[in-house]
């Protein structure tokens, strides 16, 4: 542990913390992505701990970025006004990954913050936290869809103890990026469409996380709770302050089973639409203690059948969209090699895949790029996430893409 002692001043108040706070024996005061909203509370921090510090062992990256930009503003002779009062935030951590240059989410941090907001919501703060959680899922769904795509589906298949966070916000980008790059919906709604998708199950956030790890049957009451959560998330969401009727209605609606044209259908009734198909495809990849993930071709094919076992429009825009194998997915190639699937191709079935073990089952060491529209390297099918025995690093994973 190498602690470096942190100036009070450099906490920046109502903000997820980029990086883990300890005092100055270096005991656990905050977690990163820990949300400091006071003074008081900060000074009650001091107080437990003696001093702030940071661990450069566990925080080096956040650290290094904080002491870099102290170095450029001292060497442009900012004034010292501005340097006392510079912040060591989230932006500021020292991530700035991805080949294009855009800075690649902190997926582990992201889930925090929203599990944070979405389980115990405050009717104080909530709109300014929800609509920065929002945004930056909305501008990473943008810039970099297919590594948000990646980042997401990939952590899906295997969480269960923030699930209800990570499938809120799997939903919101699924629907964002298809609503997007598909439909072809304005902006304006496809901001709605995803404020209602991060929202829709904010009434059940705790119990999802509860039966995400639940080996029982559901009780007669969870039962009651899972079948009227639209309706109460759509009051909660009121209490919180929301106004806005499309977005209520599309959460209040998003469990209605009504197969059908989208042209039928009112805007709320639309989003509302392609959230369950979202949700359906989520829900069904992703495990539970008593269940393992369903392959991503299955939950697909979930989503792309309505009630009437017909294909359902809003399903067959997210198959589209997201591809056959979409990125997250693991897959067999017809070189006997398995890979993942990091980025969606010129069709459906013809992803970009990094292969991770050889035809002999052994792990390559470093992901190897394939087209999958070669011949040699055809996708044959898809293989369950517990049957793949190598150890990924999600960033490694991102950075190919």
């Amino acid at each position: 542990m190498n602690l470096v002692s942190l100036n009070i001043e450099s906490i920046q108040l109502g903000h997820p913390l980029p990086f883990v706070l300890r005092g100055a024996d270096g005991v656990l005061l905050a977690q990163k992505g820990y949300v400091i909203r006071t003074r008081e509370e900060l000074a009650k921090m001091v107080g437990r701990g003696r001093q702030l510090c940071v661990d450069t062992d566990e925080s080096g990256d956040s650290h290094r970025a904080y002491l870099a930009q102290l170095q450029r503003m001292l060497i442009a002779d900012t004034n010292l006004g501005e340097i006392a009062a510079m912040k060591m935030t989230a932006a500021d951590d020292a991530g700035g990954r991805g080949r294009t240059g855009k800075t690649l989410p902190d997926w582990p941090e992201l889930q925090l913050r929203a599990t944070q907001l979405l389980r115990a919501p405050s009717p104080a703060d909530f709109g300014g936290r929800f609509q920065t959680l929002h945004d930056e899922l909305a501008r990473h769904c943008e810039q970099t869809p297919d590594a948000t795509l990646l980042g997401l589906i990939y952590l899906s298949a295997q969480e269960t103890r923030m699930y209800s966070a990570t499938h809120s916000m799997l939903v919101c980008c699924v629907c964002m990026v298809v609503a997007r790059e598909m439909l072809r919906w304005p902006a304006s709604r496809v901001q709605q469409l995803g404020h209602a998708a991060l929202s829709m199950n904010i009434a059940m956030s705790e119990l999802q996380d509860q039966l995400a790890q639940q080996t029982h049957p559901l009780t007669a009451q969870q039962i009651a709770a899972v079948e009227s959560h639209a309706e109460r998330s759509e009051a909660l969401l009121r209490t919180l302050g929301v106004a806005d009727p499309v977005w209520l209605e599309a959460v209040r609606s998003h469990h209605h089973r009504t197969p059908g044209p989208l042209a039928k259908k009112t805007e709320a009734q639309q989003m509302a639409r392609l959230l369950q198909r979202a949700d359906i495809f989520g829900a069904r990849m992703a495990p539970r203690a008593a269940r393992l993930p369903m392959p991503v071709t299955a939950a697909m094919q979930a989503s792309y059948y309505d009630e009437e076992h017909q294909v359902d429009e809003a399903g067959a825009a997210l198959v589209k969209t997201l591809g056959v194998y979409p990125p997250g997915a693991f897959v067999r190639l017809a070189s006997q090699e398995v890979g993942v699937v990091v980025r969606r191709g010129t069709t459906a079935t013809t992803p970009k895949v990094a292969v991770v073990t050889n035809r002999d089952g052994m792990p390559t060491g470093e992901p190897i790029p394939r087209d999958t529209g070669m011949p040699p390297w055809k996708v044959t099918g898809v293989v369950a996430f517990k049957d793949v025995r190598v150890k990924l690093s999600l960033d490694r994973l991102l950075n190919l893409v």
